[in-house]
């Protein structure tokens, strides 16, 4: 059986962690990728603390294994009153991305949890294990959503190396059992899996934007900002979004000063795209992973299938042992 350190860390027997994924990461979702042994996140980004608790409390009702809330922390105005709920409901886990967490970790282990953050540089991975953090997530660019530069193969060794022996998981482009078997090959500890799960049921995307998932290969998706600068969303300037290339992108990727000029009349078309699900226009968040998303399976499944996949090859190909001390 495949056994990491962030098994024994986050009491969870399959080293998958479940991607926060705003708008596709609910309680149903990471109800069953922890009941199926690995650790589910569900997305605070974009609502409201009430159906944060509910979602937590889905979650309790569903599976009594451990869980996590994942927070984009740098520029979420709910941020204070979403933390808050995470609190107060004793949340196991707490993750952050794109920021130093040093401001939230005294509240958060004071209240039992253990705290993540995901970095897409060495630079983020020393500013986190300074801050206290229990594990780091190295976020390739193969990552779907927003991400920085650096490849998950480049990225994770020297991450890894850089804040030994603090135990680091690798994200971007991980999809299947052989891309979680290479990733503990370059010295993670587990996965972060995000795109592998969008056209589950559990999945919050809509119908069509499973559709579009099913869809696409890799060379469907594009790193871009033009879906951000449109809403004015202030992400850092090394940050980028990772989706389906469509008509919108096609326009202003490339034309991002023209597309800041024209703000409004952008804005007001992806509203109209968002509210008629127009998977042509609107942005469907997704990684490099995708083309390895043909079938809708469930997330539970996915779990075991991508763990046991990672298990033979591991012992097909390298003769390596299932467990780390």
């Amino acid at each position: 059986m495949l056994h990491t350190r962030i098994c024994d860390l986050f009491g969870i027997e399959k080293p998958i962690v479940s991607a926060p994924m705003a708008g596709a990461a609910g309680g149903e979702l990471a109800a069953a990728v922890s009941e199926a042994g690995g650790l589910g996140l569900i997305a605070a980004m974009g609502h409201e603390a009430s159906w944060l608790k509910a979602q937590i409390r889905l979650v309790r009702e569903r599976t009594s294994r451990p869980f996590g809330v994942g927070f984009v922390t740098h520029w979420l105005p709910e941020m204070p009153e979403l933390y808050e709920v995470a609190l107060s409901e004793r949340v196991p886990v707490i993750s952050h991305s794109f920021i130093d967490p040093s401001p939230y970790m005294s509240a958060a282990l004071a209240a039992g949890a253990k705290v993540i953050c995901q970095v897409q540089s060495v630079e983020g991975a020393l500013c986190a294990s300074a801050a206290g953090v229990a594990a780091i997530v190295a976020q390739g660019a193969e990552a779907g959503g927003h991400t920085g530069s650096i490849s998950m193969m480049a990225l994770v060794p020297v991450v890894a190396s850089a804040v030994a022996p603090l135990p680091v998981i690798a994200a971007g482009g991980i999809a299947d059992g052989r891309a979680l078997a290479a990733a503990l090959m370059l010295g993670a500890e587990g996965a972060w899996i995000g795109t592998a799960f969008l056209a589950s049921p559990e999945s919050l995307y809509s119908p069509n934007q499973k559709r579009r998932i099913l869809e696409m290969s890799a060379a469907d998706t594009i790193l871009t900002r033009v879906f951000d600068i449109a809403r004015g969303n202030p992400w850092p300037a090394h940050i980028a979004g990772r989706a389906a290339r469509n008509a919108f992108s096609d326009r202003w990727h490339g034309r991002e000063a023209e597309l800041g000029a024209a703000a409004a009349e952008a804005v007001a078309d992806l509203d109209a795209a968002v509210r008629a699900d127009d998977v042509s226009r609107r942005p469907v968040w997704a990684g490099e992973g995708v083309g390895l998303v043909s079938t809708t399976r469930g997330a539970g499944d996915l779990v075991r299938d991508i763990v046991g996949e990672a298990e033979r090859v591991m012992r097909e190909r390298g003769g390596q042992s299932l467990t780390r001390t």
